[in-house]
């Protein structure tokens, strides 16, 4: 996004932003930077920095700006085709299971969060041992992410390969 930025207001314009708003906080490193950048507005202005060298870096912006968008132009691709791909499958556990996993973790999670929350507030006397409490759930909070992870992990390895019908992701299909 930053190069699109660069490339649509040019470099001289944004380093006397950014001068400008790093001059005005309140740290040494924000400081220094804008010092920094008001040297290149002044060698800017003076002349030291030519408009040759000022349309290079302006034409390197707008080249930046094109591989950020091409890039995400290949990242939207690959996740729409990683939908179709889901969605493409034939097989109700491998394409309900992941996802029904997925939700049911979230639920509980927020459930577990709501409950904490809660005691913390309203009887606050409580919380320590349910903070304690929450902590000794650590094991299975981690079973439960690490099974969905394998989920998410055997599902995207999946995708990737070309359609054979149904199949179980790590199960023996044949038949007996």
């Amino acid at each position: 996004m930053l190069p699109q930025i660069i490339a649509q207001i040019g470099v001289p314009v944004l380093v006397a932003i950014l001068s400008d708003a790093l001059g005005k906080m309140n740290s040494p490193l924000s400081q220094t930077a804008a010092d920094a950048l008001g040297k290149i507005t002044g060698a800017i202005q003076t002349g030291e920095i030519s408009s040759e060298q000022i349309a290079e870096a302006n034409r390197h912006a707008e080249k930046m700006a094109e591989l950020e968008i091409q890039q995400n132009q290949l990242l939207l691709s690959e996740t729409a085709q990683s939908l179709r791909a889901e969605i493409a499958s034939d097989d109700k556990f491998v394409r309900r299971m992941r996802p029904t996993f997925g939700y049911f973790m979230a639920v509980t999670w927020a459930a577990q969060m709501l409950a904490i929350a809660y005691v913390i507030v309203f009887q606050t006397e409580k919380s320590a041992f349910v903070l304690n409490a929450m902590g000794n759930l650590s094991a299975i909070w981690a079973m439960g992410l690490s099974v969905l992870g394998i989920y998410v992990y055997k599902r995207s390895e999946e995708k990737k390969k070309p359609a054979h019908g149904p199949e179980i992701i790590g199960w023996n299909n044949a038949k007996p």
